[in-house]
């Protein structure tokens, strides 16, 4: 959601300066680029987390300051909504066991936090969309308290001069409005980070488009919102309508999205800054003292914090990162495509075929992104969005073909690979990747599970059915059994 920011208003002197302010820091980048600043030894990986909150009835849980200061973890922040918090897990190296240190930081983390949450009425679920979410928890008021949250949600009202309209079609239609970006808030997933040389960020950023349908075929987890069955990974639709800054006209011109899959593939990761500043207007325009030229010839790192916070309001699904850490600048691909959930087990299970195949197609001697348009990526991301286990994609030399058969054949295989070229070690490979197998296998993911057991239930209310499998869910879910074996 962007960098932490102060309540304020803007005037047209305001955005001026950060427009130039912005291109300054973009040409100060492209010289780095050039100039070979980055760090690029032993390349780290990283996790993040968003989390839903709920009563012990199941329902929202309008509590995460109260959560945070019962958790007091600096790893836990607060998040968009008042039943939301996120985890951010330290970086690791995958030859270094990362995996399974992430695993086990994760699962420590989480109980430890469930414990202190507990004790102020807020319990903890990875789920993609909160399924006992009502329209009256999206109201303004239960947005969280940071400034920044408000001051976001005002630009986006202000750029598209309307309410928010809610419209998805899936088994169910959802048809509402919001006067808030809050439904924002309905949307958790987990990120995944990997660190890259500039050389080679346009392989791992292109390599990480071209798998993402994949990813949501056998990662989805978001089939309710608001009461109705919608997409497999109802997330995409949902954070793509909440964030978006258009009115119908703009949207009738061809102009983009601030959430977006993209439109090509790229050369390089300049490519992805320059088109967020010269399509995407400012949000929040607030500059810095810094000069970054100053900074840069003076033998420093400059922050470019601005061309930072600019890059952090448009919500790509694989999104550049420009970072400092102890002084030296590097990049990340920020992967967002997947939701959280259902298990531990599953998330890091979702890390390795992340890590492992990307880094496959990423160092291939012939890239996939050659034998395939960047359209057909974006459809069969849409595809894998709505319909989950059960999609359909397209993949070169095969042609059209269920994910889960493609990835059984073609992509386990290669992921496998991947992560041994990261030197993650045969037991953690096989133990990590055939939770993956098994839900192809089994044709089972968060989404199917929770659909299945809902269409059990269909003589019930629709919310106390809701509330009854969430808390069957977060009991299995604490189990830490994949969700594969939720029979």
């Amino acid at each position: 959601m962007g960098e932490d920011v102060e309540a304020q208003e803007f005037s047209r002197a305001d955005r001026t300066r950060y427009r130039e302010q912005v291109h300054r820091c973009l040409d100060v980048f492209e010289r780095m680029l050039s100039e070979h600043q980055f760090h690029t030894d032993d390349p780290m990986t990283g996790l993040e987390v968003e989390l839903n909150l709920v009563d012990e009835h199941g329902d929202p849980a309008l509590k995460n300051a109260e959560a945070l200061a019962a958790i007091a973890d600096p790893a836990f922040q607060t998040e968009l909504g008042q039943f939301n918090i996120e985890i951010n897990v330290p970086p690791a190296l995958l030859r270094e066991s990362g995996l399974g240190t992430f695993e086990a930081t994760l699962r420590r983390s989480l109980n430890d936090a469930e414990a202190r949450s507990s004790q102020v009425g807020a319990h903890q679920v990875m789920i993609g969309v909160l399924p006992t979410l009502a329209p009256g928890h999206l109201s303004p008021s239960h947005m969280s308290a940071n400034p920044r949250y408000q001051l976001l949600s005002e630009q986006i009202l202000n750029a598209r001069g309307e309410d928010i309209r809610i419209d998805i079609t899936g088994p169910e239609r959802l048809i509402t409005t919001a006067e808030s970006i809050l439904p924002e808030a309905a949307c958790t997933s987990t990120q995944f980070h990997v660190q890259t040389s500039p050389e080679q960020f346009a392989a791992y950023w292109n390599a990480s488009q071209a798998i993402s349908a994949v990813q949501l075929a056998v990662g989805a987890n978001s089939p309710y919102c608001l009461g109705k069955e919608l997409w497999r990974e109802t997330r995409i639709p949902l954070f793509e309508q909440a964030a978006d800054t258009r009115s119908e006209e703009l949207k009738a011109q061809g102009v983009r999205p601030r959430v977006w899959f993209g439109e090509r593939w790229i050369n390089s990761v300049f490519d992805l800054f320059e088109e967020n500043v010269r399509y995407f207007p400012a949000l929040l325009p607030i500059t810095s003292d810094e000069d970054p030229v100053a900074v840069l010839e003076g033998g420093g790192t400059p922050s470019l914090a601005e061309l930072r916070l600019h890059n952090g309001t448009v919500y790509r699904w694989n999104r550049p990162v420009y970072d400092i850490n102890d002084g030296t600048p590097h990049l990340r691909v920020e992967n967002r495509v997947l939701p959280a959930g259902p298990t531990v087990a599953d998330l890091i299970a979702n890390a390795a075929f992340y890590f492992g195949l990307v880094r496959h197609l990423a160092e291939s001697d012939r890239p996939l992104w050659s034998q395939m348009s960047f359209q057909a990526a974006e459809e069969n991301f849409e595809r894998a969005a709505e319909d989950g286990i059960d999609a359909t994609v397209y993949w070169p030399g095969v042609g059209e073909v269920p994910a889960t058969e493609l990835v059984l054949r073609r992509l386990l295989p290669m992921a496998h690979a991947g992560l041994e070229s990261w030197g993650v070690g045969a037991d953690e490979r096989d133990r990590l990747l055939g939770i993956i197998e098994q839900r192809c296998l089994l044709r089972v993911n968060g989404a199917s599970w929770f659909v299945d057991r809902m269409h059990q239930r269909a003589g019930e209310d629709r919310y106390d059915a809701l509330r009854a499998t969430l808390l069957e869910y977060c009991e299995r879910m604490h189990s830490n059994d994949p969700v594969h074996t939720w029979d």
